[in-house]
């Protein structure tokens, strides 16, 4: 399959509809619309948000950077459609996102997930990316599960 990714407004009509089947599919794991212990990403603290679209315009998937400090920054609402998993773009987005992280002068990326999403869990490690200790607003979340990848 072949897709290009774009860099959008976080507010993209196609990203947004990503983003809330992301939040369907999470809630339906957890059992519950509680599963996200940090601030939710919005407009005014996401930096990058790229969305990868198939050749037919169909939006498969997203992912977004959002500023931690000088030197580091934490991927957010890394997903992908089901229909487009297994096919290389949940990679394409990570790669592009560490590009943008790069491009800013960030050498660290930080991500959470969460113990409902062994699936996550696997891309990740796979992906180059460590465990950490719990950081920041999840530090006390027993369902967080914390990586980092140096650039």
């Amino acid at each position: 399959m072949t897709w290009t990714i774009e860099q959008r407004d976080w507010d993209d009509p196609a990203g947004a509809a990503l983003r809330e089947a992301q939040r369907i599919e999470l809630d339906a794991r957890y059992g519950s619309d509680d599963h996200e212990p940090g601030a939710i990403p919005t407009a005014h603290d996401i930096d990058v948000f790229l969305v990868a679209v198939s050749p037919d315009g169909q939006a498969i998937g997203c992912g977004a950077l959002r500023r931690l400090d000088q030197a580091s920054a934490e991927v957010k609402r890394m997903y992908v459609t089901p229909a487009g998993r297994g096919s290389g773009v949940a990679t394409a987005i990570l790669r592009s996102l560490e590009s943008e992280a790069r491009t800013r002068g960030w050498t660290t990326l930080r991500l959470e997930t969460g113990t409902a999403q062994p699936d996550a869990i696997r891309f990740y490690e796979r992906e180059g990316y460590h465990p950490i200790p719990r950081y920041g607003a999840y530090v006390n979340s027993d369902i967080s599960v914390c990586y980092e990848r140096a650039l």
